[in-house]
């Protein structure tokens, strides 16, 4: 089977890594190049988009930000999956706050804004301090404000403003702080048939609204349960194909959707070896038509991102069930240039491997490790 995915970075890639052993081939349509290329040797084809999809038996993405013609193209194919409702609604919060109203999932209150008013209406209603974050664009802590006093309301609407005068069409949400215990996310595949198939729900640190560190094993079947029926209205209201991933903050053991990503996900990494069917071969299979794979945790284990380094330490790869894997992009600060992942019997052991970790990754790039470790060594 000939597979295409919109997008061309590391998350195709892996999909590439996982397709290939189940004869599925995938090549990616890299949107901003709008070049069809092999998303794991780089191979360029002379193909333009209209010819990949005709050339395809399905067409997924890796990313929620694509431009809506080609959104459109490939919708009217019937080839695309998860399609083009659940990647619009990833990629706009207005659209995914409509969705988990329509779902009744739970998530922070909110107003949306386009002029001042609407910025006035959140303070008065919502109360301070509040989140604001652009609706169709920012992601990795991008597009995002913090108004904590009233004071600064002028100032912050100022940059507001610039924002929306950019494109008509955009809009900024308000959301009310929510004062949190913990970051978590559920991780789950849907086929065609309605069939599911989650993971355990994964606890996350971000550090500057990046994802730093992921950590699976820690949660209790309460948040699990929670997790797993916000998932399954989800993925049931969008009629889902392929890997939907959704995170939450944990308030005193009660789950409110952060939001969502119609996708394989950064916090889903760990289950390269984690599990026994990772995230990115249950995405293949589902979208396939293949049937999904066991999602059951095989021991804890962790995931820390790799930000903006030239290199993996190789020390790393001294440290028992530990896995490098590096993605060949070029090196800009904070970009995602790769990954680390560690498993152990139990959570004990996977704190004294975290440990060794942190003597080979300084906590300035790799922040949050030795606490976790620390953490984890308890148990």
């Amino acid at each position: 089977m000939n597979m295409l995915v919109l997008g061309a970075g590391q998350l195709a890639r892996m999909m590439a890594l996982v397709g290939a052993p189940l004869d599925i081939h995938i090549r990616a349509y890299d949107v901003g190049s709008k070049q069809v290329v092999h998303p794991v040797t780089g191979e360029i084809y002379e193909l333009t988009l209209e010819q990949a999809i005709a050339q395809s038996e399905r067409i997924t993405a890796e990313f929620e930000h694509i431009p809506a013609d080609v959104l459109a193209l490939c919708e009217q194919s019937g080839k695309f999956f998860p399609g083009e409702e659940a990647i619009a609604c990833g990629g706009d919060r207005a659209k995914e706050k409509a969705l988990l109203e329509h779902a009744g999932v739970p998530s922070a209150p909110y107003v949306l804004v386009t002029e001042r008013s609407h910025l006035d209406k959140a303070i008065s209603e919502l109360a301070l301090p509040l989140v604001i974050k652009t609706c169709q664009a920012g992601y990795d802590g991008k597009g995002q404000w913090r108004l904590k006093d009233a004071a600064d309301a002028d100032q912050i609407w100022a940059q507001m403003r610039e924002f929306l005068e950019k494109d008509s069409e955009h809009s900024i949400i308000c959301e009310k702080m929510i004062p949190f215990d913990r970051e978590v996310s559920v991780i789950g595949a849907r086929d065609h048939m309605g069939n599911v198939a989650i993971y355990p729900v994964t606890e996350n640190e971000h550090t500057n609204g990046v994802l730093t560190l992921s950590v699976a094993g820690l949660v209790n079947d309460s948040v699990q349960q929670q997790a797993i029926d916000a998932y399954s209205k989800l993925a049931n209201a969008l009629n889902y194909v392929g890997v939907l991933a959704i995170e939450f903050f944990d308030v005193d053991g009660q789950l409110l959707v952060n939001e969502i990503a119609p996708r394989v996900h950064n916090s889903g990494h760990w289950t390269q070896q984690g599990a026994y069917s990772c995230q990115f071969e249950n995405h293949v299979r589902a979208v396939a038509g293949l049937p999904l794979g066991d999602t059951a945790l095989l021991r804890p284990s962790a995931m820390i991102n790799v930000l903006g380094q030239a290199a993996i330490p190789a020390e790393v790869l001294s440290v028992a069930q530990t896995r490098s894997h590096w993605y060949g992009k070029g090196v800009k600060p904070g970009r995602k240039m790769g990954h680390i992942n560690v498993s152990a019997d139990n959570l004990h052991a996977l704190g004294e491997c975290l440990a060794t970790l942190a003597e080979y990754l300084p906590e300035e790039q790799y922040p949050g490790i030795a606490a976790m470790a620390q953490r984890l060594t308890l148990n």
